[in-house]
């Protein structure tokens, strides 16, 4: 069967054995899978920020790629486990709303809940363990998707407009702009809207965030070292940040802040 490429996309950090293992899982039924970490430094239990991440990196892969997405703070209580289709390839995740981002960009074709445990890494439900479903179901679901199992192998279908959205305030039009809020802060502070940048392609603008307001520019030497800007970053979005700095730490902005643009 034609082997695929798989990623992975979780909260478990690199200091203890959970991602190793679940390569390890993946690796005893694909020896020869490739595997990508798209990444592990997901806050714990924030599925906002991962829905961000891997709503903003899916679309780098080639097609068909298998992406294994675990920030899942029900593990083990009543939430479902998902595999679903996409134009672009295919993932597997809780269901909780983590790729509410990625079908809300793409649609989706099919989903299925993993409920067959012939796919999973034990086939005695009573072996799985109910802390870490992503050794036991999601790695090998994963790994058995990419070495060619059809979706509906996998479990029971299920109708693709049941699946958890994640509840996040939408952005919307002003008579002098847009209103949204921050979706996401990266490393390095910055603070990402969830206002597109085409929204303010060939016009000037500032944003009002945290009881400031601040200029739209092109780059971050646009502005002076420690000076707030705001601008479109390379996934599309407009963030706020600063020159050399943290625009989180300097400005105050916490993750939802409310944001207002205004057009120029």
């Amino acid at each position: 069967m034609q082997q695929s490429l798989i990623t992975l996309l979780s909260d478990f950090g690199l200091r203890d054995e959970y991602v190793g293992v679940m390569k390890g899982a993946i690796a005893q039924i694909g020896p020869s899978l490739r595997v990508i970490d798209i990444t592990h430094h997901i806050p714990p239990q924030n599925i906002a920020a991962g829905r961000f991440c891997l709503m903003n990196a899916y679309r780098y892969f080639p097609k068909g790629t298998v992406h294994v997405a675990v920030v899942d703070p029900g593990v083990g209580g009543k939430r479902r486990a998902i595999a679903v289709e996409i134009a672009e390839g295919f993932f597997v995740a809780p269901d909780n709303g983590l790729l509410s981002g990625v079908i809300n960009q793409s649609g989706i074709y099919k989903a299925v809940e993993l409920t067959n445990p012939k796919y999973w890494r034990t086939t005695v439900r009573s072996q799985i363990s109910n802390t870490f479903h992503g050794r036991d179901i999601f790695a090998p679901v994963g790994a058995h998707l990419a070495s060619g199992v059809p979706l509906k192998q996998l479990g029971e279908e299920i109708d693709p407009a049941s699946l958890i959205q994640l509840e996040l305030p939408k952005c919307s039009s002003t008579k002098n702009g847009f209103l949204g809020c921050i979706q996401y802060i990266d490393y390095f502070g910055n603070s990402v809207t969830n206002i597109p940048g085409n929204y303010l392609e060939g016009k000037s603008w500032s944003i009002s965030v945290a009881e400031k307001v601040i200029k739209g520019f092109d780059t971050y030497t646009d502005v002076m070292v420690g000076e707030a800007i705001s601008l479109v970053g390379s996934h599309g979005w407009v963030e706020i940040a600063v020159n050399s700095g943290n625009a989180q730490l300097q400005l105050q902005i916490e993750l939802g802040d409310s944001v207002e643009i205004f057009i120029e």
